[in-house]
């Protein structure tokens, strides 16, 4: 079977854990520090904060910005449930945006409709990798902060710009499958020193000091430490960073292979009036391509069409506003349609063009086109 998403993962991989293991320290320690470092370098912000999952960034990121009981928080519907669900871990109101029909990322004019005197952030998840028009929210935001999920877009950049350092917070995702992969893990960023120093003390149960930090204090009480408020025990370790490590420094090759597949795609697909596919990146929007997607009415029957012939899809998401969790929300209606047509399709670095190519014929085959 050709799967929808495989992480790539090779022998430089292997060694940098052997050599963590080795080492002895494999919890939050020396590696982790310096991923954060590299990590920020990359982004474009003056701060990195690992943690052990994009979940967890983003329930930090509410904490950071004092979100609580009776505030509300704009979250796309079309993404991951855990978008919504940081927003009610923190007992607030996750009010549901609809998504736009070429992007399937934040349709603008209903955040602007949504907003009122109660919200207190609005979350844009870049859907795919393909970047919120960042500039177009911020005049409808105003002074509400923008935190940016981008879980799919480590890699993606906006006017030049990193996705990550475009809002007040950036979270990131290096789960299994990720362009950025460590088997799991998180990162939140920003430019503001004292979020990065309450985030470092939240995600290790709000204790002021890390294990590694107190060993290399020059004093003889190395061991105290003081608690000032009650954290999470949610921070990245040594292990995952140093997959991490390996993974920051092949990014931007993995990514180019993503676009290169994804032009496949576009060659052998274009032609098709049966299917949609992806906005094309240009000179403002670059994506990273975590997902490539494609639209029909036919979507059911050509997913099982494509798995008979050893292919795997996926669908990416059902809109979160429908889940049972969330009570009676109120319909939107592009999602709700959008729901119904999307197939996302395989896509990953080690994906061979035959792959590609397989992929695109047989997609053909169904439609009766050579």
């Amino acid at each position: 079977m050709i799967e929808v998403f495989r992480p790539s993962m090779g022998q430089e991989e292997i060694d940098a854990v052997a050599e963590v293991l080795r080492s002895g320290w494999i919890g939050l320690g020396p590696k982790t520090a310096q991923f954060e470092s590299e990590f920020s370098r990359y982004v474009g912000t003056d701060h990195a904060i690992g943690v052990n999952s994009a979940t967890a960034a983003l329930d930090l990121a509410m904490k950071l910005l004092h979100i609580g009981h009776g505030d509300e928080v704009i979250v796309p519907t079309m993404t991951f449930v855990s978008t919504a669900h940081a927003v009610a871990y923190n007992l607030a109101a996750p009010i549901f945006a609809d998504c736009d029909a070429q992007t399937l990322n934040l349709d603008l004019e209903d955040v602007a409709r949504k907003i009122t005197p109660r919200t207190k952030a609005i979350i844009a998840v870049h859907y795919g990798g393909r970047p919120v028009d960042i500039e177009a929210l911020r005049r409808i935001a105003g002074d509400i902060p923008v935190v940016e999920d981008a879980a799919h877009a480590c890699g993606s950049s906006y006017r030049g710009r990193r996705c990550g350092s475009l809002g007040e917070i950036g979270v990131f995702s290096f789960q299994a499958v990720k362009n950025l992969a460590m088997g799991d893990g998180g990162c939140l960023t920003t430019d503001d020193p004292e979020w990065s120093a309450r985030a470092r003390k939240l995600r290790w149960l709000g204790i002021d000091k890390g294990t590694w930090d107190r060993t290399s204090l020059d004093r003889s009480y190395w061991w105290q430490y003081s608690v000032e408020e009650i954290g999470l025990k949610c921070h990245m370790n040594d292990i995952m960073a140093s997959i991490g490590l390996v993974q920051l420094a092949r990014l931007e090759t993995m990514n180019a292979r993503r676009r290169a597949l994804a032009e496949r795609y576009f060659a052998g697909l274009t032609d098709l009036d049966a299917i949609g596919l992806p906005v094309r990146d240009d000179d403002v929007f670059r994506s990273s391509w975590h997902i490539f997607h494609i639209k029909t009415q036919q979507r059911n029957e050509l997913s099982m069409h494509l798995r008979e012939h050893g292919i795997n899809t996926g669908v990416h998401y059902t809109p979160i506003h429908t889940y049972r969790c969330y009570g009676n929300c109120p319909s939107l209606p592009t999602a709700e349609r959008m729901a119904d047509v999307i197939l996302t399709l395989p896509l990953f670095p080690d994906m061979g063009d035959a792959d590609a190519d397989r992929i695109i014929d047989a997609i053909r085959s169904f439609f009766g086109r050579s």
